[in-house]
């Protein structure tokens, strides 16, 4: 079963992390005087984990995440997929990493539950795998998975940048037919979540359909408020659209910029 009403990702899963720093800490070594071993329940490896990790004992924390993750333990697994998926304390393996993101969708979530946030998280990064496929794999490119995964993130648990992926997915075509109004739609939705890129791509998308001076001033707003990972394609989005305006819309376009925020209209 799934639920509705989380407004981020990282808040989620960045409340499960200060969470853990508040309870008692772990012991430091897998050993009976330290009083965390193998055999351990899985929340108590997956503590210990966590401070290994934080700790930059990267490969205790690998042992103890997996130990928890064949006790069931979701945070674990999510943790164990996340280090295969970027190569952090382990070799990268994509494959790997599949396989656990797809354990932990297939597991599944109740309502109310506290792996709500490892659940969506695995959703995005599996819509991610299928979008680009896994080379020399038997994962291959599979464009309407992504897109249904990245809508069900996006519908059931409004996460911004499932919604901003699924808003791109439906200006492409990929993965099935072209909807710009539905993609606006989304687009508005993850701006109001504080997603500078679905503010910039919104903006540019009404600037195609006219409206020349209230899309720039939303490609302007979002540049203003961007992260520098999404500056560059942001601004280059922002310097073309503003070569193409007249001086009128440009003057009228950072006018209205001033009053353009994430959170709002």
């Amino acid at each position: 079963m799934l639920i509705r009403g989380y407004r981020s990702l990282t808040f989620l899963v960045l409340g499960v992390a200060l969470a853990l720093t508040t309870q008692e800490r772990a012991a430091q070594a897998f050993d009976p005087g330290a009083g965390v071993t193998k055999e351990s329940g899985p929340f108590a490896l997956f503590k210990f984990g966590f401070s290994a990790y934080k700790n930059g004992r990267k490969d205790e924390a690998v042992e103890a995440y997996r130990y928890a993750a064949e006790k069931g333990h979701t945070g674990s697994r999510w943790a164990l997929a996340n280090m295969y998926a970027y190569g952090d304390g382990v070799t990268e393996n994509d494959l790997e990493a599949f396989k656990i993101y797809s354990e932990i969708a297939q597991k599944g979530v109740e309502p109310g539950s506290e792996d709500t946030g490892y659940f969506v998280n695995a959703l995005i990064s599996l819509a991610g795998y299928y979008r680009r496929g896994i080379p020399d794999s038997p994962v291959k490119s599979d464009l309407n998975q992504a897109r249904q995964l990245y809508f069900q993130a996006a519908s059931t648990f409004g996460v911004a940048e499932a919604q901003f992926q699924l808003a791109k997915m439906l200006l492409s075509g990929d993965g099935g037919s072209v909807n710009v109004q539905q993609a606006k739609k989304w687009l508005n939705r993850a701006r109001k979540r504080g997603h500078a890129g679905a503010m910039g791509v919104f903006g540019n998308v009404i600037f195609q359909e006219g409206q020349t001076a209230r899309g720039l001033a939303y490609m302007t707003a979002a540049l203003d408020q961007c992260t520098p990972k999404e500056r560059p394609w942001l601004q280059s989005l922002q310097e073309q659209a503003f070569s193409l305006a007249s001086e009128d819309d440009r003057r009228a376009a950072v006018s209205m910029s001033h009053s353009i925020h994430l959170d709002n209209d």
